[in-house]
């Protein structure tokens, strides 16, 4: 047994038996400024530590082998937070694509990132295509960063891009389906997510991949982001397993 199996074993045997893990896990990352409140902490701390929440995140889906991570770094609407602070999410994104993206590459991670890029500063959108090209061919897991993103937004820019090619005589509107709305999507090479885990306590979805959740199963965790662990993500992943996905359709049990 290699290495990296000796050390995914003994995740993978905390998992308890019940249903499919999940394809796609997505996590709204929540509570880093209240885990630094908590101990007397400038906000900054937090955001620092829940880089390391990350890591963290990302050695756990490839150890039970899910194959999709998307996580939401950076909303559309974040931008109105204090400029200073903003600075510093902005500083920490690029410190963490700088040091990680090696290992990560080596790990066999692909990434991707969603949202949009219009108005970023030039070296975060080269960081961010950076990424992307030097991991696409990679085989494990995707790890997809929600930035700059805003599920609203994303929906709204998918219509524009149909409106267009209906006004070039390029697209029937009768035709537009849900098929073909989902292909105008930023996450349209991604499957839908199975499991959306938000941290903090927080019960919603704030604007987080509006379209693509419509049949996830969502748990929401205590906990804040920075102290999101192994223990964290297996605890979502059993509850996950438990529950029984009926699509709109009837129970198996039921049958």
């Amino acid at each position: 047994m290699s290495g990296e199996a000796q050390r995914s074993a003994p995740i993978l045997a905390r998992v308890a038996p019940g249903g499919e893990l999940p394809t796609h896990v997505a996590i709204i990352m929540d509570g880093n400024g209240r885990w630094a409140a908590q101990r007397g902490l400038p906000r900054f701390e937090g955001h620092r530590k829940g880089i390391e929440a990350i890591r963290r995140a990302v050695q756990t889906a490839a150890a039970h082998d899910i194959r999709y991570l998307t996580v939401y770094s950076f909303s559309a609407e974040n931008w109105r937070r204090p400029e200073e602070e903003v600075s510093f999410l902005m500083g920490l994104l690029k410190r963490f694509l700088r040091h990680d993206l090696a290992e990560l590459h080596s790990n066999n991670v692909r990434v991707r990132v969603i949202g949009a890029r219009e108005g970023l500063a030039a070296d975060i959108r080269l960081l961010l295509e950076e990424a992307e090209q030097l991991t696409r061919t990679n085989t494990g897991l995707t790890l997809v960063i929600a930035f700059n993103y805003g599920g609203r937004q994303e929906i709204a820019s998918a219509v524009r891009a149909l409106a267009r090619k209906v006004k070039e005589g390029l697209l029937d509107p009768e035709a537009i389906d849900m098929e073909m709305v989902g292909a105008s999507l930023d996450t349209h090479d991604i499957p839908d997510p199975d499991l959306v885990i938000r941290t903090s306590g927080e019960q919603r979805v704030s604007n987080f991949l509006t379209w693509q959740t419509a049949y996830s199963e969502f748990v929401f965790l205590p906990v804040f982001w920075p102290d999101f662990d192994d223990a964290s993500f297996k605890a979502a992943l059993d509850e996950y397993r438990r529950r029984d996905r009926r699509f709109g359709g009837l129970s198996a049990k039921a049958c």
